[in-house]
């Protein structure tokens, strides 16, 4: 076995200066031809020094590449950060990106406590703060649009069996990314998109560039209230992972009472098959006290909640997939 770097794996100068970068947006400078760290430093609107300092490092690390003294360029690994999508939003340090960079301070008082440590640092829970803060939950939806909630393929069903599934409930759906692409794969299904009025405020875009907006409704609302009823699906897509076990049966629970008598609901994200203990869930447990679940844990809760594990599978992507049935 290769012997572990602790030195290497504590570093935390590498991750924050490239969040710096990213924010300062250099590396889109660079791919317009400004590469001359004066330059740079104007585009950026910062110090020169510093920003150097800042890019040496980086060019140490195989970031980034300084071909003569004082200028810079983009390399192999620099040019990912010129690219739009889900890691830049999640790097940048104006909006969501730099508060979940932060957070990250309150790891040892979460550990410590058993509780989620967001407040400590921010002084408001999570969920608070995004309502309190408008362009912070506008980054936060942004950002699940772009590679968090959201996923590039199409709700998945265990046996991929939608003959009979007319209607679609997602549940926390934010800006209907996911709803939308479901929608354009399966003609015959009409949707419901359930989340916070700000946030599905947002989804009128999403809609109609999909092609879709005459088939979708709209219910501005939180999922712990009653959920629109008599769907074929509810969808919890990297939902369920967000709550510790209260809220986390309370919301499967609104899902039972809409489902039922024949509905189905489809957990994906958030549980791992067999009984190993879950792995990951630390950024939710600093956040929320969320947690993700094995799948005899995930059935303990379902059982609470009023529903059963009918089906359990990998999606064509790979995606493990948990389908229940009102009990």
């Amino acid at each position: 076995m290769d012997k572990v770097d602790l030195w290497t794996l504590s570093d935390l100068a590498t991750p924050w200066c490239i969040r710096v970068a990213v924010t300062l947006g250099v590396a889109e400078h660079m791919a317009r031809g400004v590469t001359k760290i004066d330059e740079l430093a104007r585009a950026a609107d910062c110090d020169a020094d510093s920003l150097a300092r800042v890019l040496r490092h980086l060019v140490d690390k195989g970031v980034f590449e300084e071909p003569a003294d004082g200028e810079f360029a983009l390399n192999e690994a620099a040019r990912v950060l010129v690219e739009p999508g889900p890691l830049r939003g999640n790097l940048h340090l104006d909006g969501w990106g730099g508060r979940i960079a932060g957070a990250w301070s309150g790891l040892l008082a979460a550990v410590r406590t058993g509780r989620p440590s967001y407040e400590k640092v921010f002084g408001l829970p999570y969920w608070e703060d995004l309502d309190a803060n408008p362009g912070l939950s506008a980054s936060y939806d942004a950002q699940m649009k772009d590679g968090g909630r959201s996923v590039p393929d199409p709700a998945a069903l265990v046996d991929d069996d939608w003959e009979n599934v007319h209607h679609v409930v997602d549940v926390g759906g934010g800006t209907g990314a996911l709803l939308a692409e479901t929608l354009r794969a399966h003609p015959h299904v009409r949707g419901t998109l359930v989340d916070l009025p700000r946030t599905v405020a947002r989804s009128d875009e999403v809609f109609t560039s999909a092609g879709v907006a005459d088939r979708v409704a709209v219910s501005g609302q939180s999922f712990f209230d009653p959920l629109p009823a008599g769907a074929d699906v509810y969808l919890l897509t990297r939902l369920l992972l967000d709550w510790p076990d209260e809220p986390a049966t309370t919301l499967l629970a609104r899902c039972a009472e809409a489902a039922a008598p024949h509905g189905r609901v489809v957990v994906d994200g958030g549980v791992s098959p067999g009984h190993t203990p879950a792995r990951g869930g630390l950024m939710v447990m600093i956040l929320t006290g969320g947690r993700t679940r094995n799948l005899d844990q995930f059935g303990a809760l379902a059982a609470k909640a009023g529903l059963r594990v009918a089906a359990s599978g990998n999606a064509p992507s790979g995606r493990f997939i948990v389908e229940c049935r009102p009990a």
